[in-house]
């Protein structure tokens, strides 16, 4: 009994020496360290102008073209096809749309006109003028509806005066612009130098609104024209086509104005918007795309 007892405890006594030997032997230290902090970040070098270009060029050649666009016609050929549609509506009216170019800090291409041959009654501007003394007189004499200074503000504001168009001498345009702008501006109509609304010249300017309409394009740049009724004569429908392109080429600068060529820093800051496509329509007919515009 004493052996096996014995021999039990020798077994014991090996067992624990492994047992101190294994916890006091040395280990070995893992360390971890995330990849992406292992990872490298490799640096895109940013692409040259030439490879701008080359690459611009590559993806213009993969748009689809438009099918239509070399489906052109002389004005004549596109105003005979539209009568021939618009036989049986001799009151039916030609739409002439210019696209232009629209680039960054462009303003919306706009003008006045006055068609050799109008297409319907043109509607009288209502013309409210800021002045005084002399230049106020001289507004009325011209045809001024509302003639007046400073004290007009306060009835623009509240709706009293309504008016289409608003013209301002430069002695006043400082005193009505703080109180004006918010009502007059998002609609188009505040005075501003640069759209000739603010002058010392207020009397001829007047005259020459008399028997003219505006004409605007939209964000896009697309100008949306009445041109022509489709009883008129084909000459008279050409005389209108070719005016309107005209009024629109000086106003996009396409065509310099002779009467600005005494102001040269005027015409140098002005940039030119490009006229991409001229296309005439009628409300029944299609839009014929016009190549000698």
């Amino acid at each position: 009994m004493s052996f096996a007892l014995a021999q039990l405890a020798s077994r014991c006594r090996q067992c624990n020496g492994t047992a101190a030997l294994l916890r006091h032997a040395p280990q070995r230290q893992f360390h971890y360290s995330p990849a992406v902090l292992a990872r490298k970040e490799r640096k895109i070098p940013a692409p040259t102008k030439k490879q701008l270009a080359i690459k611009e060029r590559k993806r213009a050649k993969k748009l689809k073209k438009n099918i239509y666009e070399n489906e052109k016609m002389t004005l004549a050929d596109a105003i005979s096809v539209l009568r021939a549609v618009e036989v049986a509506s001799p009151e039916s009216t030609y739409e002439l749309v210019v696209k232009t170019e629209m680039g960054k800090g462009t303003t919306i291409p706009k003008g006045r006109y006055n068609l050799p041959r109008e297409t319907k009654e043109q509607s009288k501007d209502r013309i409210l003028v800021f002045a005084e003394g002399r230049q106020a007189e001289e507004a009325k004499k011209a045809g001024a509806d509302i003639v007046g200074g400073p004290e007009l503000v306060e009835g623009i504001i509240n709706g009293r005066h309504q008016a289409t168009l608003f013209l301002c001498s430069r002695s006043l345009i400082r005193g009505i612009t703080p109180r004006l702008g918010r009502v007059l501006g998002p609609r188009g109509l505040m005075p501003s130098e640069r759209r000739g609304t603010v002058t010392d010249d207020i009397a001829g300017f007047i005259r020459r609104l008399k028997g003219t309409s505006e004409w605007k394009g939209d964000k896009e740049g697309t100008i949306r024209q009445p041109i022509a009724k489709m009883h008129f004569p084909v000459t008279d429908v050409v005389k209108n086509v070719r005016y309107f392109m005209n009024v629109v080429k000086r106003a996009t600068g396409n065509i310099r104005d002779p009467k600005a060529e005494t102001n040269k820093k005027e015409t140098s800051q002005k940039p030119t918007q490009a006229i991409t496509r001229v296309l005439l329509s009628s409300r029944q007919g299609p839009s014929i795309q016009i190549a000698d515009a």
